[in-house]
C-alpha cells in the first residue's frame, strides 16, 4: 500500500508542475511566488497584439488575455490594487487603447511602471493609471499612428487615421498632465527619428513634460500603491462610520 501511495504522488506532481509551466508560458506569469499577497501584477511585454496574429518569432501580448486578467481582478476581492509592468514596443492601437481603457476604468487603485520602453500604443497604456512611474533609463517613443499591409489611398482612409490619431491624443491628454501643444510638438516632430517622425523621450523628460508622474522603479511603484490602497481604506472606513 505505502509503495503505492508513492507511485500515485510521484504521478500526480508532473501535473502540477505542467501546469505552472503552462500558465508561464501562455500568459507570462504565475501566482506562485506571491500566493497570499493582496497585489496584482499585470504584464505587458514585447508587442500588443490585436486582432491579427503576429509570426511566432516575435513576443507578444495577446490583448485577449489581458481582459480577463483585469476582469478577474478587479472581481477578486482578495485583490486591492493592480501594478502594470510595462515594456513594449507598442503594436495594435484598437487593442492597446481597449487595454488603456481598462485599466483606467478600474475602480482599485492601480500604478503603472514603465521599464525599458513604453513606445508607441503603450503611451496610452502608461498613463491609464491613477500613477505612473517611469525609470531614469526607460524610453517612450511617440509618433503618428502608421497603418501597415495594403493601404487605399481615398480619403476616407486619411480620415479614418486622422480620428483614431485624436481619440489617442485626448487619451492621453486626459490621464496626464502634458498639454496638447507639447505633445503634438513631440507627435510630429521631424528629424530627431531615422526617416521617421517623432520623439524618443526619455525617463527623466518623460516626467518634465508631465506624460508620466514620477521617476522610479518597481519599488517607489509597490510603495506608492500601498499608498493608495490604504487611503481607499480610509475612505472607505470613513463613508462607513458616517
Amino acid at each position: 500500500m505505502t509503495q503505492d501511495r508513492g507511485r500515485q504522488d510521484v504521478g500526480e506532481m508532473p501535473d502540477k508542475k505542467n501546469t505552472v509551466t503552462d500558465t508561464i508560458q501562455q500568459l507570462g506569469q504565475t501566482t506562485a511566488p506571491i500566493a497570499d499577497s493582496n497585489l496584482y501584477c499585470l504584464t505587458i511585454i514585447g508587442q500588443v497584439e490585436g486582432h491579427m496574429t503576429l509570426p511566432p518569432q516575435n513576443k507578444t501580448t495577446k490583448y485577449e488575455h489581458l481582459i480577463p486578467q483585469l476582469v478577474a481582478a478587479e472581481t477578486n476581492p482578495k485583490i486591492e490594487g493592480i501594478l502594470v509592468v510595462l515594456n513594449t514596443v507598442g503594436g495594435d492601437v484598437e487593442a492597446g487603447l481597449a487595454i488603456a481603457e481598462m485599466i483606467a476604468s478600474l475602480s482599485k487603485p492601480t500604478v503603472t511602471v514603465v521599464l525599458g520602453g513604453g513606445h508607441s500604443i503603450g503611451v496610452p497604456i502608461a498613463v491609464s493609471a491613477n500613477c505612473s512611474f517611469i525609470a531614469e533609463t526607460a524610453t517612450m517613443t511617440i509618433h503618428p499612428i502608421r497603418l501597415n499591409g495594403l493601404v487605399i489611398g481615398v480619403p476616407q482612409t486619411f480620415e479614418y487615421l486622422d480620428k483614431m490619431q485624436e481619440r489617442v491624443i485626448r487619451f492621453i491628454m486626459a490621464h496626464s498632465r502634458i498639454g496638447e501643444e507639447k505633445l503634438k510638438e513631440l507627435m510630429f516632430k521631424t528629424g530627431e527619428l531615422t526617416r521617421d517622425i517623432g520623439t524618443t523621450v526619455v525617463g527623466t523628460d518623460a516626467v518634465t513634460y508631465g506624460l508620466i508622474d514620477r521617476l522610479g522603479g518597481i519599488g517607489d511603484a509597490i510603495a506608492e500603491l500601498n499608498r493608495l490602497i490604504e487611503e481607499r481604506r480610509v475612505a472607505r472606513e470613513g463613508g462607513y462610520m458616517q
